[in-house]
């Protein structure tokens, strides 16, 4: 059974990269070496993997790793630095029209 990771780098200039693969060592090592000039990583080097998931499904590390491809910054640090506390904070709605801000009907 293949193993598959779903990986977030901080970048020289502190943006966040996130993606996938099946070879975490190879992929960062790619990165760190600027293989390729069109990725986003290349003028932001050098890099540092912050977080690192491993997957038993190809399916289950694309889904995860849509979804926090999808976070912001201060989201991803959060999972980086294992603070779960301030996760949940920043995922929380915060939007007025959500059921949790409506009034109660009496």
């Amino acid at each position: 059974m293949k193993t598959y990771y779903v990986y977030i780098l901080k970048c020289s200039d502190g943006l966040t990269y996130t993606g996938i693969t099946n070879n975490i060592i190879r992929r960062f090592e790619e990165h760190q070496n600027g293989l390729n000039k069109t990725c986003f990583t290349y003028k932001r080097r050098p890099l540092e993997l912050i977080f690192q998931q491993e997957f038993n499904s190809v399916e289950q590390a694309i889904y995860f790793e849509k979804k926090i491809k999808k976070w912001s910054a201060k989201k991803k640090y959060a999972l980086a630095n294992g603070n779960f506390d301030l996760l949940q904070i920043l995922s929380e709605c915060r939007n007025v029209t959500h059921s949790k801000y409506k009034p109660e009907n009496d």
